[in-house]
């Protein structure tokens, strides 16, 4: 694939004076699109592509769309990427567009280990508000209108099933408090750490500009301050640096807007529902053919990590007398046989055969792709050893409906009970999951 690739790209090049790419090497990273870094003689380019032509049937805003608004938005001073030429029909590899590569690196946790936070949060405000001061007019930047995305997420969770009771629950929730209209700006839609370049703990870019519409800007600030997108630090809620009255008065004092607090929580429970259906979508996008990685069925299990988000978001509307019920025993884990080996033993055998053997035979992608088959491989012997239970469609459709909620006794804590299984066995290691443990378990 690679050959084809390079050609395709090597004709795009061709129409803007650039010759053939070199070093053409993946990016992780990016659960809808695809990332290569390669150079173009002396340049350091980035190609953003779709890995499949359906996967953008239904996006709002095409690749055109987006390289145009990326333009605009660099023209006003946003740390965006300047894109050196989108991809042609005649190019034989799909839609998107080249870059020219921004110094730094987008990893999380170097850069938390080395930021300063002061510095660093005032640099994420500025860049937020230069992206919603940014003018769109005359782009096909789309509109999200509340009330009707909130009907997209209710149609997308029946499609799913409809039987996960937590996401009922916050989708009911945000039905019913849906903010009053507010003059729409630009909005990123997935300004967050692992979005953002950093060199030396200083932000240096702004990328993927994939979700940008017209909005309130509110959700900006949300999204990126969502326990996943903290990484190493969920104590610290705003981009894993600060607090959120440290990230509010950043934003302020770099001339943005006065910031509103019921609008940022409807706007963090409204992206943390938006992701769980996202990551419920890469199952999707792995049954039809789209795109058939082991990356994406393992993002579909990260749903567990935003159920326990929503539930920890929404456990103060319970009254006092069911926060304070105790827990439901958790079956537990099997007890370990003597004799041949179970299932989740030999998948065990597997995963530690691919850290010892393969992985010195790998590098680059392949370092990732290995990690994500391990923790595969890991998820699956979890599931057949706990057997844990992250469904219940009747509960789910009551919840949905209004015929119980948090104040019906023992429905907490059997959303409890379910999150916490359900996480310890997809994703043990998500930061949140001690939290909740020590927050619920102690009751």
């Amino acid at each position: 694939m690679n050959q084809t690739l390079a050609e395709g790209l090597a004709t795009a090049l061709r129409r803007i004076g650039l010759p053939s790419p070199t070093g053409l090497e993946r990016l992780s990273g990016g659960a809808n699109m695809e990332s290569w870094r390669f150079s173009s003689g002396d340049e350091a380019c980035v190609l953003r592509r779709a890995p499949s032509l359906d996967m953008m049937v239904g996006r709002p805003m095409d690749h055109a769309g987006e390289a145009a608004l990326i333009r605009r938005a660099h023209a006003a001073g946003v740390l965006a990427p300047q894109v050196l030429v989108e991809l042609g029909p005649a190019d034989g590899i799909g839609s998107g567009y080249v870059m020219r590569a921004i110094a730094g690196s987008p990893d999380p946790v170097s850069f938390l280990a080395e930021a300063d936070p002061v510095s660093a949060i005032a640099d994420i405000a500025r860049q937020l508000v230069a992206t919603h001061a940014t003018d769109c007019g005359g782009l096909p930047v789309p509109v999200l209108d509340t009330a009707q995305a909130l009907a997209e997420l209710r149609k997308r969770f029946l499609d799913y099933g409809g039987d996960r009771p937590i996401l009922a629950l916050a989708l009911r929730w945000l039905e019913a408090n849906i903010p009053p209209a507010i003059q729409p700006c630009l909005v990123h839609g997935d300004f967050r750490l692992g979005n953002l370049m950093f060199e030396h703990g200083r932000l240096t870019g702004v990328l993927d500009w994939e979700l940008a519409h017209l909005g309130d800007w509110h959700e900006d600030l949300a999204f990126g301050c969502m326990m996943v997108w903290r990484f190493s630090r969920p104590d610290r809620p705003a981009y894993g640096l600060t607090s959120i009255e440290a990230l509010a008065a950043a934003y302020e004092q770099a001339g943005g807007a006065r910031f509103e607090p019921a609008r940022f929580r409807f706007w963090m429970i409204y992206r943390t529902l938006w992701w769980a259906l996202g990551c419920l979508r890469m199952g999707g996008y792995w049954r039809a053919g789209q795109d058939r990685s082991v990356e994406r069925v393992v993002i579909a299990r990260r749903t567990a990590e935003q159920e326990l988000d929503l539930l920890l978001l929404l456990e103060d509307q319970a009254p006092e007398a069911e926060r304070a019920r105790p827990l439901p025993a958790s079956p537990g884990p099997a007890v370990p046989g003597t004799g041949e080996p179970s299932a989740p033993e030999i998948l065990t055998a597997i995963s530690e055969w691919l850290a010892q053997d393969i992985k010195p035979l790998v590098a680059g992608r392949g370092k990732f792709d290995l990690a994500v088959a391990r923790n595969a491989l890991g998820i699956v012997a979890r599931e057949i050893e706990q057997h844990p239970v992250a469904t219940d469609a009747a509960l789910a459709q009551d919840l949905l409906e209004g015929r119980q909620d948090l104040s019906t006794p023992g429905v907490l804590v059997r959303l409890r009970r379910m999150a916490l299984d359900k996480l310890t066995a997809d994703m043990p290691k998500y930061p949140a999951l001690a939290q909740a443990r020590a927050q619920w378990e102690g009751n």
